[in-house]
C-alpha cells in the first residue's frame, strides 16, 4: 500500500476551515447518504505535473468540464468506509488499509493514476479529525466515508485520462435499509447479470451499481427489496444487491458449513466478507468455505431442511439476514429465528463490538 514516490503527501495538506457550520442531524432519524458534513478532501492530478497538494476545504459543489471522461465513459470508482465513536468517545476506522488496497486495484483497472494508500489514509484521518463532531454519539449510527476517483480530462476521446480528481466526502448514517435490522426479501432472476469474468465486478466502480438499478426496481415491483444476482447456465449465486452473500447450512457431505462464493473475478472482495471469514475460521466450530453455490443447491437444501441461515454482508449494512427468495414464481423461505438468526446475530455483535471500540482489536484504526 505504501512506497509510491510519485504520490501526494498527507504532510502537504492545506486546510481551509468552513466559516459556518451546518446543524447536526438526529442520529435516530438518519436516511442513508442524504446528509453531508462541513468539509471535504480534494486532490487533483495532471499528467504533466503529477499529484497536486491535498486540500481539506468547506463542503461544496465540484466544477468539472462537461466533456470529462467520468461523465461520458464512467471512468470512475469509489470506496465505502465508516468511522465509529467508541464508549470513550475515541473515533476509529475499521480495517481501512484493505479499502486502500482495493481502491488502488480499482484505479489500475480504470487506468487512473496510482498513489500511496498510506498517504490517502492519513489524509482521510485528517478530514475525519476536522469533522469529528459529526461522528454520531450512538452505537447504531456512524460516519460514512466515501472516497471517489474521477477521470476529468475534457475530451470525448475514449482513452486513458490525463487529468483526474480524487475527493472524499463524509455522511452520518444509520441503517442502510429502511426496514432496519429485519430479514430482506430477494428476487432471483438470471435475466440480469451484475458481473462477468474478465469484467469489473471485482472492482468498486460506479458503473457496476448504476447498471443494477433497473433490476433493483423490478425486484421492488415483485414485492422484494433486493436482487439475488445469478451467473452462468448453472445459475451460480453470486451477490445480494450490493452485498456479499453467505450461506450457513449442512452441505452435501453432511458437514456444518459457512459458505460464500469465491473471489473469481465477479465477486467484490468485501472488507466485511473478509472479516467474517477470518472470525469464523478463528472460532474453528464449523467448516468455512469459499465455494460455488447454485440455485439448484439451495433449493435441494431447503427441501431437505439443511439450510440454517443466509445473510448478506457489507460496510453499509454490516450483516443483513435473508428471509425470502422469489425464484421462478416460487417463494423460497429461508429459516430465520426471530428478526436476526443466531449466527448472523453473533457475527454482527463481534464485528460491531470491534467497530465501536467495545472490544480492542488491531482491526481498529484510531483517528
Amino acid at each position: 500500500m505504501a512506497g509510491n514516490a510519485s504520490s501526494f503527501k498527507a504532510s502537504d495538506t492545506v486546510i481551509q476551515l468552513a466559516q459556518t457550520h451546518k446543524p447536526k442531524p438526529d442520529p435516530n432519524g438518519l436516511v442513508f447518504g442524504t446528509v453531508f458534513t462541513d468539509h471535504m478532501l480534494t486532490i487533483g492530478w495532471i499528467l504533466e505535473e503529477g499529484w497536486q497538494k491535498p486540500h481539506i476545504q468547506p463542503f461544496g459543489n465540484l466544477s468539472i468540464h462537461p466533456g470529462c471522461s467520468a461523465l461520458h465513459y464512467s471512468v470512475q470508482l469509489f470506496e465505502g468506509m465508516k468511522a465509529y465513536r467508541g464508549p470513550d468517545s475515541k473515533v476509529c476506522l475499521f480495517r481501512p488499509k484493505i479499502n486502500m488496497k482495493r481502491m488502488l486495484k480499482s484505479a489500475h483497472r480504470a487506468c487512473l493514476p496510482s498513489f500511496d494508500g498510506a498517504e490517502l489514509l492519513e489524509c482521510i484521518r485528517k478530514l475525519v479529525e476536522v469533522d469529528q463532531d459529526w461522528v454520531p454519539h450512538s452505537d447504531s449510527a456512524s460516519l460514512y466515508i466515501r472516497p471517489t476517483f474521477l477521470g476529468t480530462e475534457p475530451t470525448l476521446g475514449v482513452k486513458k485520462p490525463s487529468k483526474a480528481l480524487l475527493f472524499v466526502i463524509l455522511s452520518p448514517v444509520g441503517s442502510f435499509f429502511s426496514t432496519g435490522a429485519k430479514p430482506v426479501s430477494l428476487l432471483a432472476d438470471s435475466k440480469y447479470i451484475r458481473a462477468w469474468r474478465g469484467g469489473t465486478g471485482d472492482c468498486k466502480m460506479g458503473g457496476n451499481y448504476g447498471a443494477s438499478i433497473y433490476a433493483q426496481n423490478e425486484a421492488v415491483d415483485y414485492g422484494c427489496q433486493q436482487v439475488l444476482w445469478l451467473y452462468g447456465d448453472d445459475q451460480q449465486i453470486t451477490e445480494v444487491g450490493t452485498m456479499n452473500l453467505f450461506l450457513y447450512w449442512i452441505n452435501e457431505k453432511e458437514e456444518e458449513e459457512l459458505a460464500t462464493p469465491p473471489l473469481d473475478g465477479i465477486i467484490l472482495p468485501g472488507v466485511t466478507r473478509q472479516s467474517i471469514l477470518e472470525l469464523a475460521r478463528k472460532w474453528g466450530e464449523f467448516k468455512v468455505s469459499e465455494r460455488y453455490l447454485t440455485m439448484a443447491d439451495l433449493r435441494q437444501a431447503l427441501e431437505e431442511n439443511r439450510v440454517r441461515e443466509m445473510f448478506g454482508s457489507g460496510t453499509a449494512c454490516v450483516i443483513s439476514p435473508v428471509g425470502r427468495i422469489l425464484y421462478q414464481g416460487e417463494n423460497l423461505h429461508i429459516p430465520c429465528e426471530g428478526s436476526f438468526p443466531p449466527l448472523a446475530s453473533r457475527l454482527l455483535k463481534e464485528l460491531t463490538d470491534i467497530q465501536y471500540g467495545r472490544t480492542p482489536s488491531d482491526w481498529s484504526y484510531i483517528v
